[in-house]
């Protein structure tokens, strides 16, 4: 395995996972920061592997995997999440992944991953099984990766009991637009229509900015 794509929206987790690959003597062929521009990419420069953070914009690194897996079963595609959740794990397994890392160890562990997928062995950090939780609430996280950016970064800004006025100043639209972004994120969560709802429900579930 030589070529790889790297996607991740966090610009300085990109760079810091492109310049450790290509230290190890990978050469990374593009960088995404987004999930649409991911797959697109892999479709165009087919990748000998993918390393996919799963938390991204516009589709998510399980979408975008599924997406590939269904024209394409070579391709070594390695995904890594803040997540501990094994649903999301279960998911990526049923896909077809080769590889799987928590975030919190990825550049620790991600040059035995390497080594192991170019060996056509799919490789799973031993970290999960110390780490691995079932939750009730992983139908709620799934809910929270169908989000905008905008949408998680107003939800984040409110699980920090930020009114509607300080979000329209800090993010430099109009209250009225946080108002139709507050009733986009209550439908998509399938949350109730009543006061509060929305803080309480990022109070209770961990938000990416």
């Amino acid at each position: 395995m030589k070529t790889i794509i790297v996607a991740d929206d966090h610009p300085i987790t990109l760079n810091g996972i492109k310049s450790y690959v290509e230290n190890l003597g990978y050469q990374v062929i593009k960088t995404c920061q987004n999930g649409s521009d991911a797959y697109q990419s892999i479709v165009e420069l087919n990748p000998d592997g993918v390393i996919l953070d799963l938390n991204m914009p516009i589709i998510n690194g399980l979408e975008v995997l599924e997406k590939v897996r269904t024209t394409d079963k070579s391709i070594k595609i390695i995904l890594y999440t803040m997540y501990h959740e094994k649903s999301f794990l279960n998911k990526a397994i049923n896909l077809g992944v080769n590889g799987y890392l928590l975030k919190d160890f990825a550049l620790e562990e991600l040059s035995t991953c390497l080594q192991k997928i170019s060996l056509d062995q799919n490789w799973f950090s031993p970290k999960l099984e110390d780490t691995l939780i079932i939750k009730k609430h992983d139908t709620e996280i799934e809910k929270i990766l169908t989000l905008t950016a905008s949408e998680k970064k107003i939800l984040s800004l409110i699980a920090k009991d930020k009114n509607t006025k300080t979000i329209a100043e800090l993010l430099f639209i109009s209250e009225k637009t946080v108002e139709k972004h507050r009733s986009n994120i209550i439908k998509k969560l399938g949350l109730p229509n009543e006061r509060n709802v929305l803080q309480r429900f990022a109070l209770q579930n961990q938000i990416p900015e």
